[in-house]
C-alpha cells in the first residue's frame, strides 16, 4: 500500500540510519510530500543554525500518490532552512526519482550531519547505504547519473544529484534528476554540496499494492481526458510552457533589462513556434516528453543548432529561461537561450535566479556602481549575449570577484557591491521575482508578495485572473471545498476580491505538492481542471484513506501554516524588505513603459496594496503583523509545535 511506504533519517556525521513508518494520524494532518516535509523541517532544525552547516536538516520526499494509478504523480519535493534567504527552502520537480523511491519502499529521507568526504545515499527495497562518490564528485548533473548507474550496473537507477554549482556551494544552486527536472529556488543544491552529499539514487522492485484498482482505473480515466481535454494543457503539449512567455511578453507583462521594461522587442527567435521549429529540425516530429504517468508531455527535446556547443542535447527551454536569458537581459536569440539552458541544466544551478542576477547587474554596470574593474573587462552591457554565457560559468565556478559575489545570491551581494545596488535588485524576501511584471495584476502580485520561500509563481498564483471568466464560473471555482461569498471579480486590475483566490491557490498548490500531483493537472492555469473534489476520489482510490475534501484542505493549510510558522521563527516580518511580505519600489515608484492599453502606465497603489495584504492576512489567521493568532493555531492543531511525532 502507499500508506506503508517508509520514512528514512541518515545522519552523514555519524553514519546512522533509522527507518520508521508514517502514522496514519501524520497522513492525515500532513498527508505527504511538501506538506510532511514542513512539518519533518520545523521539527528537526533549530532557530538559528547556519543553512550552509551540518545542523541543517534536507529532506527529499515523494507526494502520498507518487507511483500509484494517478496521473502525474511523478513530484519530488526538497526542503531545508535555504541558504539564499535564511527562510524556508523548498523546491519541488518532476521525472522519476521519486516513483523509483516509492517502489524502493520510501516515501521521505531525512539527511542531518556532513559526510567527511563526498558521498551518495543509495536506496534500494528498504535499505539505505552510504557509498563513497569520489568517482562522481565534480562531474555534471548527467556525467554523474550515467556513472552511479554504471558503478551499481543498473540502468533503472534514478538520481536526484546536485552538479558543480552545488559542489561550489552556489546560494541558489538546483538538485536535478533526468536531464534537466530540476528542483530549483532557494538553494537545495548547495545544501547537498555543503553536507559532501552528491546524490541520492534509488532503485526499487517493491510492489505498491492499489486499494480499490478497478475505481483507481476507471477513474483515472476520467482523470486523463479531464487533463487532456484542456486546451491550455493540449498548448502545452505541442509548444511547451514556452508558449506562456510568448503570450505574456505580447501583453507587456515579462521584465526586460531587469526592469526597466516590460516587454521584450525583436524577440522573434524565442517564440515558441520559432523554438518548436529548431526543436522539430534537430530532433525529429515527435519531440515533446514528459515525466512519469503524465500524458501531456509539456517538455520538448532539442540539440543546439549553432555556436561552441553545437548538437549538444538538452530539454526545454522552459517559461523560465526565456525569461532568464532572453527577455532580463535583453538577449533574445535562440543561440544564447538554448545554450544558457543546457549549461544550467548541466552546472545544476537555478536559471531564474541566475539569469535575474545577471541582468541585475547589467543595470548596474551602466549604471556605473559596478565597473570594468569589478568585472575583470567583462563588457556587462544589456545585450550582449557573450556575457550572458561567461557569466553562468563565472558564477557557478565562483571565477573572479563578481562570479564569487553573485554566487552568493543578491542580498548578500548588494551588501558587498554597496551604494545603491539593492534598490535595483527584484526579490522578496531575499529571492528574485520571477520575470513576470505584476503591476497591471493586483492579484498576482499579492501572491509574489506573500509566498512562504519568497517571490515566487508556484505557490499562490491566481493565474486564471488574466482569462476574465465570468463572476459565476470564479464563484464556483473559489468556493468549494470551503463556501466563500466575498467579492470576486473578472478584472484583472483590481485590488478587491483579490486576497481569496491567492488564499485559496495557496492552499491547493500545497494540496498536490503534498500528494505529489503536477500543477499543471489543477486550478492553475486550466479553470475545468482537477481540484479538491477529484483528489478526495483518486486518494481513497488509490490509498485507501478516506478524506474529505474539506479535510484536504484542512490538511493543505495546516501545512502552509507549517510553513510560515518556520519563517517566523527564522526571522519574517511583515514589511522588512529583505525578509518580508514587501515588493521592491519600483513596483510602487515607476510605471510600466511598453505593451497593450491596460499595462502602459500601471503601478501599483502601495495603500491598496498593503489593504490586500491586510485581507490575505485575515484568511490566513494572521494579526496585523503578519504573526498567526492563538486561536488560528489551536483551530489547526499546531498550538504545540514541535511535537516529534516523527
Amino acid at each position: 500500500m502507499p500508506l506503508n511506504r517508509k520514512v528514512g533519517y541518515v545522519n552523514l556525521s555519524t553514519g546512522e540510519i533509522e527507518v520508521k513508518p508514517i502514522s496514519l494520524e501524520i497522513r492525515k494532518k500532513f498527508l505527504g510530500g511538501r506538506g510532511l516535509n514542513a512539518y519533518l523541517l520545523y521539527n528537526n532544525t533549530e532557530q538559528g543554525i547556519d543553512p550552509l552547516g551540518p545542523d541543517n536538516t534536507i529532506m527529499f520526499a515523494g507526494g502520498l500518490l507518487c507511483a500509484t494509478l494517478a496521473s502525474a504523480t511523478s513530484r519530488c519535493d526538497i526542503m531545508a532552512k535555504s541558504p539564499l534567504t535564511n527562510l524556508l527552502g523548498s523546491t519541488n520537480m518532476g521525472g522519476f526519482f521519486t516513483p523509483e523511491l516509492a517502489w524502493a519502499g520510501f516515501h521521505h529521507l531525512v539527511v542531518k550531519g556532513k559526510a567527511d568526504k563526498p558521498v551518495y545515499l543509495f536506496v534500494h527495497n528498504g535499505e539505505i547505504e552510504i557509498r563513497d562518490a569520489k568517482n562522481v564528485w565534480g562531474k555534471s548533473v548527467t556525467e554523474t547519473q550515467w556513472e552511479i548507474r554504471r558503478e551499481l550496473r543498473d540502468e533503472e537507477v534514478k538520481c536526484a544529484v546536485c552538479g558543480p554549482a552545488g559542489e561550489n556551494l552556489v546560494r541558489y544552486a538546483n538538485v536535478m534528476t533526468g536531464i534537466k527536472n530540476s528542483c530549483g529556488r532557494s538553494g537545495m543544491g548547495a545544501v547537498m554540496g555543503s553536507k559532501n552529499l552528491k546524490a541520492v539514487a534509488a532503485r526499487g522492485t517493491m510492489d505498491i499494492k492499489i486499494a480499490h484498482p478497478s475505481e483507481a482505473l476507471e477513474f483515472n480515466k476520467r482523470f486523463i481526458h479531464q487533463i487532456t481535454s484542456a486546451k491550455v494543457n493540449q498548448t502545452m503539449g505541442t509548444l511547451g510552457t514556452a508558449f506562456i512567455w510568448g503570450a505574456t511578453n505580447s501583453w507587456g507583462g515579462v521584465r526586460t533589462r531587469n526592469f526597466q521594461y516590460n516587454q521584450c522587442e525583436y524577440a522573434d527567435e524565442v517564440e515558441p513556434e520559432a523554438l518548436d521549429e529548431i526543436c522539430a529540425e534537430t530532433m525529429g516530429p515527435y519531440h515533446m516528453t514528459g515525466c512519469f504517468g503524465c500524458q501531456v508531455h509539456c517538455r520538448a527535446q532539442y540539440k543546439i543548432p549553432s555556436g561552441p556547443y553545437a548538437g549538444r542535447y538538452d530539454e526545454g527551454p522552459e517559461y523560465t529561461s526565456q525569461g532568464a536569458f532572453s527577455s532580463e537581459p535583453d538577449c533574445p536569440d535562440a543561440e544564447t537561450l538554448l545554450t544558457a539552458n543546457h549549461l544550467v541544466d548541466q552546472y545544476g544551478v537555478d536559471n531564474l535566479e541566475i539569469g535575474s542576477l545577471i541582468s541585475w547587474a547589467m543595470e548596474l554596470y551602466e549604471l556605473g556602481i559596478i565597473t570594468s574593474k569589478e568585472t575583470d573587462g567583462l563588457d556587462l552591457r544589456f545585450g550582449n549575449s557573450e556575457a550572458v554565457i561567461e557569466m553562468i560559468d563565472r558564477i557557478c565556478f565562483r571565477k573572479g570577484w563578481l562570479g564569487d559575489t553573485l554566487a552568493e545570491g543578491g542580498i548578500r551581494a548588494s551588501e558587498i557591491i554597496g551604494k545603491d545596488s539593492f534598490e535595483y535588485l527584484i526579490q522578496v524576501k531575499g529571492m528574485s521575482n520571477l520575470h513576470s511584471d505584476e503591476r497591471s495584476t493586483p492579484g498576482l502580485a499579492l501572491n509574489i508578495a506573500t509566498a512562504s520561500r519568497g517571490s515566487d509563481h508556484l505557490r499562490s498564483r491566481p493565474a486564471i485572473d488574466l482569462y476574465h471568466l465570468p463572476e459565476d464560473v470564479l464563484r464556483r471555482i473559489y468556493s468549494s471545498p470551503v463556501p466563500y461569498d466575498g467579492p470576486l471579480t473578472s478584472e484583472h486590475t483590481s485590488y478587491e476580491g483579490k486576497a481569496w483566490p491567492v488564499f485559496w491557490q495557496e492552499n491547493t498548490f500545497m494540496g498536490v505538492d503534498s500528494l505529489g500531483i503536477c500543477k499543471y493537472h489543477t486550478t492553475f492555469l486550466g479553470a475545468t481542471l482537477p481540484n479538491f473534489e477529484d483528489w478526495s476520489k483518486v486518494l481513497y482510490y488509490n490509498t485507501g484513506l478516506e478524506m474529505t475534501p474539506k479535510e484536504i484542505w484542512d490538511a493543505a493549510e495546516r501545512s502552509n501554516a507549517m510553513e510560515r510558522l518556520f519563517n517566523l521563527r527564522e526571522g519574517l516580518e511583515r514589511e522588512d524588505l529583505k525578509k518580508g511580505d514587501m515588493l521592491n519600489h519600483r513596483y510602487f515608484d515607476e510605471p510600466a513603459r511598453r505593451g497593450a492599453p491596460d499595462v502602459i502606465g500601471s503601478m501599483l497603489d502601495k495603500d491598496r496594496f498593503r489593504k490586500m495584504i491586510d485581507e490575505f492576512y485575515e484568511y490566513k489567521g494572521l494579526d496585523e503583523a503578519g504573526n498567526f493568532k492563538p486561536e488560528t493555531l489551536e483551530r489547526l492543531g499546531l498550538d504545540k509545535e514541535p511535537t516529534h511525532l516523527l
